[in-house]
């Protein structure tokens, strides 16, 4: 038997109903990616049982899908440590950030069996004092738990709800189409978090400039799954009703300032983590076969400097 967390009943329905999981096939399915990951010269992954069945539950136990995102989920943090976390990370500088409740993960997943909800609200750091760069890399803290813990977020995917209130074009102006372009790309083809929606909700002015921009970065498929709602509550509570957000929204799943001091007690834990990371990687010199072609996956550059705000 692999050594993974046992899943609840419900989830391990889902997963054998909507993930292809066959858990027999387990030991083999694992093994299989193992062999692979040890094949590769340039690649240094991990290789417990929990990480390479969570990738493949995120792939649809497609094991060439699983391939391609593990490869692609170390390339892109060898290659970009300041912009997805790998080595190096300063745990204290990204809690200082975390802690001002940017993006915060609710306990109560959507209808109580269905996705996890995260909340993002944009306006709560200073643009003059913090990058969306470091906000994202403080998130990536969260999202490394997640990936590694969470298995209603492994199974049933994500939802993020953006609150975008009183968010300034000083917010919009960190927000380039190259560092859009490398969001996107991270969470399409290395994370095995599969995103089930988005949606905006208080949106300004000059927002349909950032959406227009990023949209089409995305797959057919993710783009279909953005909402945005503009300041129509209902029309969001049509999708997730009221009581699955945080008190402060009149919902009832926990309170955002609680909810910041359970996590920061777990990114704590993880200080050993990021000093074990320092272990995994690429080596792109060792590759073997057609090199990585960056300049495509990132070919996009300049910023916005004409956005007018409300």
């Amino acid at each position: 038997m692999p050594s993974i967390r046992p899943l609840s009943p419900e989830l391990q329905k889902t997963a054998i109903e909507k993930l292809n999981e066959v858990p027999t096939k387990l030991d083999d399915d694992i093994a299989a990616l193992r062999d692979w990951i040890k094949q590769q010269p340039h690649l240094k992954a991990r290789t417990d049982d929990q990480f390479l069945v969570n990738f493949l539950r995120g792939c649809k136990f497609s094991l060439e899908r699983t391939k391609a995102k593990i490869d692609r989920f170390y390339t892109l943090r060898t290659k970009y440590p300041d912009f997805y976390l790998a080595h190096n990370v300063d745990v204290d500088k990204a809690l200082e950030i975390f802690r001002l409740g940017t993006i915060v993960i609710l306990p109560r997943p959507l209808n109580d069996n269905g996705p996890r909800l995260a909340l993002l609200r944009l306006a709560s750091y200073d643009p003059s004092k913090y990058t969306f760069q470091q906000v994202n890399l403080a998130g990536g803290l969260m999202q490394q738990i997640m990936l590694d813990e969470d298995d209603v977020a492994i199974v049933n995917g994500l939802i993020s709800i953006l609150d975008m209130s009183n968010v300034t074009t000083g917010h919009f102006l960190q927000m380039t189409p190259s560092f859009a372009k490398k969001m996107t790309v991270f969470q399409e083809e290395a994370l095995p978090l599969r995103p089930q929606g988005v949606h905006f909700i208080n949106t300004p002015s000059g927002f349909d400039t950032i959406f227009n921009m990023i949209k089409p970065m995305m797959s057919k498929k993710q783009q279909g799954r953005l909402y945005v709602h503009g300041t129509k509550w209902e029309a969001l509570y049509n999708q997730i009703p009221k009581q699955y957000l945080p008190v402060e929204y009149g919902g009832e799943n926990g309170s955002i300032p609680e909810l910041v001091q359970q996590w920061e007690q777990r990114i704590l834990a993880y200080r050993n983590y990021w000093e074990e990371e320092k272990n995994y990687g690429t080596d792109e010199s060792l590759r073997v076969g057609q090199p990585v072609d960056f300049e495509s996956l990132f070919g996009l550059q300049g910023s916005f400097r004409q956005l007018n705000v409300d």
